[in-house]
C-alpha cells in the first residue's frame, strides 16, 4: 500500500513524445531533482529519516563516503550545513588530496562545511569493517554513520515516501539503481497492480541479492542491459540520447543514472515490451549537480558534453 505521506511530494511531467505516442504508451516523469535546489531527488528522501535519527541521538557530526563526483557527498554536505550539523566525507582516491579544489563537487561540498578525509581505493574497501570505523572514531571523535549512498532502513523508509495515493493510475513504475535503496522504498510502497523496474547502473546482477535482504515484495524486475559498461561508464549513443531528450523535453538527466534509465525505457517502448495503453511512471531521483564533473571527463576524452 502506498504511503499517504503529508511531507514534501514533487510533480509528475508528462513526456510528450513521438514514440511514445506511436506506441500508445504514456510516460510521466516524477521530478524528484526538483524538490531541493542542492539536496536532489532521492538523496533528499534517503537523508531525511537519518538526519532526523541523528539528531535525536544526539549527534553532531555527520560522517559518510563516496567519490569524487558523489551525489551523496554534495547533498549530505549541504544537508548537514542545513541542519546544524558539521560534516566528513571519506573520498575514495588519495590522489585526490592535492587536487580536490579543481572538482566540482568536492569544493562546493567543502563550501557547504564538509571536512574530507581521502582514504586508498583500497581502504575505502573496508568502510563497511568494524575496525576501519572505530578507527574513524578514534581519528574525528564520536559521528552518526551514513552509509555509501546514503542506503539503510532510515533511507528506504524515506524514499517509500516518493510514491503518493494519486499514482496508483500507473502500471510501471521505473527507477534507476545505485545501491538498491531507492528501489527498495518504491517496491515496498507500491500498489499491488504495479511492477516496478530497476535499471542498474552497474555491471552485473549482485544488486539483485542486496534489494531482497530489503524487500518481500516479488513484483519487481532489475535490468541490467543499460549500465554501458558500468558505473559512470558513457558512451556518445548515450550522450546524444540525453542531449536530444532535453531538447524534446526540457528534462535534464544525469548520465550515471536517470539518462541510463531513460535511455532503457525508450529502448524496451521501442521494442514493445509494454502494451498499448501502459502507464508508466519513471523516477527522476536528480544527480543534476555531477554534470559539470562528468563534461570535465568527457572534455579530456574529446567527447561531446552534456547539455546543462
Amino acid at each position: 500500500m502506498a504511503v499517504n505521506s503529508p511531507y514534501l511530494q514533487s510533480i509528475n511531467q508528462l513526456v510528450d513524445h513521438p514514440l511514445l505516442a506511436e506506441k500508445q504508451v504514456s510516460l510521466v516523469i516524477k521530478r524528484e531533482d526538483l524538490l531541493h535546489p542542492f539536496i536532489s531527488g532521492n538523496k533528499y528522501r534517503k537523508l531525511k529519516y537519518n538526519l532526523l535519527a541523528a539528531k535525536a541521538e544526539n549527534e553532531h557530526t555527520i560522517l559518510t563516503f563516496g567519490g569524487a563526483y558523489s551525489n551523496h557527498i554534495a547533498a549530505t554536505a549541504y544537508a548537514a550545513r542545513e541542519k546544524g550539523f558539521k560534516a566528513i566525507g571519506v573520498i575514495r582516491g588519495e590522489e585526490l588530496e592535492g587536487s580536490w579544489q579543481m572538482n566540482a563537487t568536492l569544493k562546493r561540498a567543502n563550501e557547504d562545511g564538509m571536512r574530507f578525509k581521502f582514504v586508498t581505493r583500497s581502504d575505502y574497501r573496508e568502510k563497511e569493517n568494524h575496525v576501519f570505523i572505530e578507527d574513524l572514531r578514534k581519528e574525528f571523535g564520536d559521528f552518526y554513520l551514513v552509509p555509501e549512498g546514503g542506503t539503510n532502513e532510515l533511507a528506504i523508509k524515506g524514499c517509500e515516501e516518493i510514491i503518493t495515493p494519486e499514482d496508483k493510475e500507473y502500471d510501471i513504475i521505473c527507477s534507476s539503481v545505485g545501491t538498491g535503496g531507492t528501489v527498495s522504498g518504491l517496491i515496498k510502497s507500491s500498489f499491488s497492480h504495479q511492477k516496478v523496474l530497476g535499471f542498474s547502473a552497474l555491471k552485473g546482477d549482485f544488486l539483485k541479492d542486496e534489494i531482497e535482504k530489503m524487500v518481500d515484495n516479488k513484483h519487481w524486475q532489475l535490468l541490467t542491459d543499460y549500465h554501458f559498461g558500468g558505473y559512470a561508464k558513457i558512451s556518445e549513443e548515450l550522450i546524444h540520447f540525453i542531449n536530444a531528450f532535453k531538447e524534446k523535453t526540457n528534462i535534464p538527466l544525469d548520465a550515471i543514472y536517470t539518462g541510463k534509465m531513460i535511455f532503457g525505457l525508450f529502448d524496451m517502448v521501442k521494442r514493445d515490451t509494454f502494451a498499448a495503453g501502459t502507464k508508466i511512471m519513471a523516477i527522476h531521483t536528480g544527480g543534476l549537480q555531477g554534470i559539470a564533473g562528468m563534461n570535465s571527463v568527457l572534455k579530456k576524452k574529446n567527447l561531446p558534453l552534456l547539455n546543462i
